[in-house]
């Protein structure tokens, strides 16, 4: 198919500019000045809307085993809500548990991915036990399999997490090879004592998670995993879902350093609190455990998130999309916190909630893309095949109306879920238009893609290094 974007305004790493937009076959194939494309060619009008390379949610897991359940969306339900708010690719995490092969939990990934997404997709590996085996399998699935960066848990014992002689055996082999290590940040260790003791005095309900969670234990992990980085000779280290100001404050202090040290957030602890969710009545909080938990609104961390991502100590927006459905799976934490399903949905409504921060001036709309799709793209081996819009990328395209409105409700989302977290949110921009690989896939909230479209996405190295 060949098609022309007229009469929109392109956004991309150098910021805004009126531009048509030449769609051939799955790839882009020229940017023109408006007016000058071909005339014998499909138009699609984007007259009053952004054109903007499609959305890359870095941080998904679609089907992950925890708690005693499943996330609830799969590859298929997932991919299709993903396109619907306007991402059109994700990067899930293949795992590997203690006394597990890592290539056979690879395996396993692409066997639910494969055949089912309708979008893109690619994997990084979660390492749950660190031995020489899981090591020469990190040479292995940067060398073949397309896999460059690997998780560790500093939090969850006996379930995922890593000591700090595995984390450093593991920075130093990543140090060798390329890859990226992606580091959930919290004392695990003390964290399960705080647990154990609101437990014995009775406090089971779902805002005692945030409780025994504090910003400190994030804190703490935090510079503990830098320090790492720094004996393992400046390992790229990249913490995920980061929530809280001085956890931020210790990447900002790296990153002033010159380390090739980033982080990611995530619109949840730039919108939701602690009091107002975690807190809400009875066991409704439940529908907002995740970890690291949400923050208090009496502190600063909200302001300072927005600030970390217009400074760029924050690079990255994901969502860490883990949902599960209220009845039935967070309920099996009614009268113990421990034991709900740690996630929130939102792999929907990365795009939109970001966008409403450049509404309410909290960022600039070249920021807006570089946080949603250009920097994880480049952070993560995948530009410029992904995250912008120039001749030869991928035509992975979204044409975002700005005049528009969004309403979220689970009465319309798409993703498997019987709530939303951001019920009733509004947000002062709408997706108009998805494109994947130079194929409509969502236009004026209709679906035209399919399962199984999606690609898996073999990656390359970071090529944001400094």
């Amino acid at each position: 198919m060949t098609l022309l974007i007229t009469g929109g305004t392109v956004i991309g790493p150098t910021g805004a500019a009126p531009a048509d937009v030449l769609v051939d076959g799955e790839t882009i194939a020229a940017i023109y000045t408006p007016g000058a494309g071909p005339a014998d060619t499909e138009t699609m009008d984007a007259t009053g809307k952004y054109v903007i390379p499609g959305g890359i949610d870095a941080h998904t897991h679609m089907e992950l085993p925890f708690g005693g359940t499943f996330a609830s969306d799969t590859f298929e339900t997932g991919t299709k809500a993903a396109a619907f708010g306007g991402t059109t690719t994700i990067i899930d995490f293949a795992v590997q548990r203690t006394g597990e092969v890592v290539q056979d939990g690879l395996a396993a990934w692409h066997a639910k991915a494969d055949g089912n997404c309708h979008v893109d997709y690619a994997f990084h590996m979660i390492l749950g036990g660190v031995d020489d085996d899981s090591l020469k399998a990190m040479d292995q699935l940067v060398a073949d399999e397309g896999i460059t960066s690997f998780k560790l848990f500093m939090a969850y014992p006996g379930v995922f997490y890593s000591n700090d002689g595995q984390i450093l055996r593991a920075m130093q082999k990543a140090r060798d090879n390329g890859a990226v290590i992606m580091m959930h940040a919290e004392n695990g260790i003390a964290i399960d004592v705080l647990v154990q003791q609101a437990l014995a005095r009775g406090e089971t309900d779902p805002i005692h998670h945030g409780l025994t969670r504090p910003e400190a234990l994030e804190a703490e992990a935090t510079n503990r995993a830098i320090m790492l980085a720094e004996v393992a000779q400046d390992c790229p280290l990249y913490i995920v879902h980061l929530s809280a100001s001085r956890a931020l404050a210790a990447v900002a202090a790296a990153r002033d350093a010159g380390r090739n040290v980033f982080a990611e957030t995530c619109p949840q602890y730039l919108y939701l609190t602690l009091e107002d969710q975690l807190g809400a009545p009875g066991f409704e909080g439940a529908k907002w455990v995740c970890s690291t938990p949400l923050r208090s609104k009496h502190e600063s961390h909200q302001k300072d998130l927005w600030q970390g991502l217009r400074t760029n100590d924050l690079a990255v927006v994901s969502t860490d999309h883990c949902p599960f459905c209220f009845k039935d799976q967070k309920e099996l934490g009614i009268g113990d916190f421990s034991k709900i399903p740690n996630g929130i949905g939102g792999v929907e409504h990365r795009v939109d909630l970001l966008y409403q921060g450049v509404v309410d001036g909290k960022l600039s709309l070249r920021r807006w893309v570089e946080t949603i799709a250009t920097t994880p793209a480049r952070m993560f081996g995948l530009y410029p095949r992904k995250g912008v819009i120039a001749p030869g990328s991928d035509a992975d395209i979204v044409v975002y109306d700005p005049n528009g409105r969004t309403r979220i409700s689970v009465e319309t989302h798409h993703m498997n879920m019987d709530h939303s977290a951001y019920e009733g949110y509004e947000i002062a921009g709408k997706v108009d238009t998805v494109i994947s690989r130079g194929e409509v896939i969502v236009r004026e909230g209709a679906y035209h893609g399919a399962k199984g479209r999606g690609k898996y996405l073999p990656r390359g190295l970071s090529s944001y290094l400094v």
